[in-house]
């Protein structure tokens, strides 16, 4: 009878690495580069020589030795003609040892998990910094702390909005994940009297992206017969519905970038005295801010002036458009609006 042993968590690669370097006079560079390809091969699964020779900067012979080196050291690598590289199956690394700096990134970005995302998620990203914080030093973990202490991060609790966002990101995720067609009601912003129009959408969710501070869907529309990105604070009465759907051949959302089509410049001049509170308001079509003898120079791309004309009038005097005429034009018409009503 065949009896298949388990394997146990590998030895320390550092200290299997420490005895070749003792045995082989192996100069530190290389060290952190055979450890830095177990981890590599860990990741991956899989990797040629070619692959590693890239990933490290090095030559393909090079590989050949380093890989030789780390069977000689006890990890054990698989090698395959004309597949590559692997580890075999069930062995893995002790926890990696983190820096100060390193630990307070990781646990900042849980807390940032936890606030920005859904409640599955908070609660992963609460047992991650359990375990992150469990594995640190003493040390280590007293001088994370410290640090940390240092930094506060504000949830918005009171918000009806976010929690909105929150529980629309959760059905997106899991009707993304399952591959759902979704139906909504989404509302858009119109120049003219119709102002805010509603329209409702069936939609192929592909993924989710967060730019600017705002998260966005990108899906394939019906209505549109196209890719569209909807911001999840206009989406309003979403379904998942129990139709799959299948990505567009071709499509890849890693590379996809949205078509800019802002194709209107505008220019404002600011006031030195409100500069910094301009600047502050970080707004989305903003292409740059430079400072000038009369004021600062602030330059936009829209895709129609009325994106910018309620931004423009609540900053009072202080904001002068220079250009196009037909934003001056309608920021006149606006003020005549206001001194009928007042």
């Amino acid at each position: 009878m065949i009896v298949k042993r388990k394997m146990e968590p590998a030895q320390p690669v550092f200290d299997a690495l420490l005895k070749f370097e003792k045995k082989e006079a192996v100069d530190v560079k290389k060290t952190d580069r055979m450890l830095a390809i177990v981890i590599e091969l860990q990741r991956k699964g899989v990797l040629r020589a070619e692959d590693l020779a890239c990933k490290f900067e090095t030559s393909i012979r090079t590989i050949y030795r380093d890989i030789q080196a780390l069977s000689e050291a006890g990890v054990p690598v698989a090698g395959a003609p004309g597949i590559g590289y692997s580890l075999m199956e069930g062995y893995f690394l002790p926890p990696v040892s983190f820096t100060e700096e390193e630990a307070v990134a990781l646990l900042i970005g849980a807390d940032f998990v936890k606030m920005g995302l859904d409640a599955e998620y908070a609660a992963k990203a609460r047992s991650a910094k359990e375990k992150i914080e469990a594995i640190l030093p003493e040390k280590v973990r007293k001088e994370t702390e410290r640090i940390r202490s240092t930094i506060r991060l504000l949830n918005e609790k009171g918000s009806k909005v976010r929690g909105q966002e929150k529980e629309t990101f959760e059905q997106l995720r899991q009707a993304i994940l399952r591959k759902r067609k979704i139906r909504f009601r989404y509302s858009k912003n119109l120049p003219g009297p119709d102002g805010n129009r509603h329209s409702e959408r069936t939609v192929d969710p592909y993924g989710l992206v967060f730019s600017k501070g705002v998260w966005i869907l990108v899906a394939f529309c019906e209505l549109r017969q196209d890719i569209r990105h909807f911001r999840l604070s206009r989406i309003k009465e979403l379904v998942v519905l129990e139709d799959s759907f299948r990505i567009v051949p071709g499509f890849s959302f890693q590379d996809h970038r949205p078509i800019d089509d802002r194709n209107v410049t505008v220019r404002m001049l600011v006031d030195h005295a409100i500069a910094d509170r301009v600047q502050e308001s970080d707004n989305f079509y903003m292409e740059s801010f430079e400072p000038g003898e009369e004021g600062w120079l602030a330059t936009f791309r829209v895709r129609r002036v009325e994106d910018l004309l309620q931004w423009t009038l609540g900053w009072g005097a202080a904001v002068r458009v220079l250009e196009p005429e037909s934003l001056r034009e309608q920021v006149r018409e606006e003020i005549k609006k206001m001194i009928e009503r007042y």
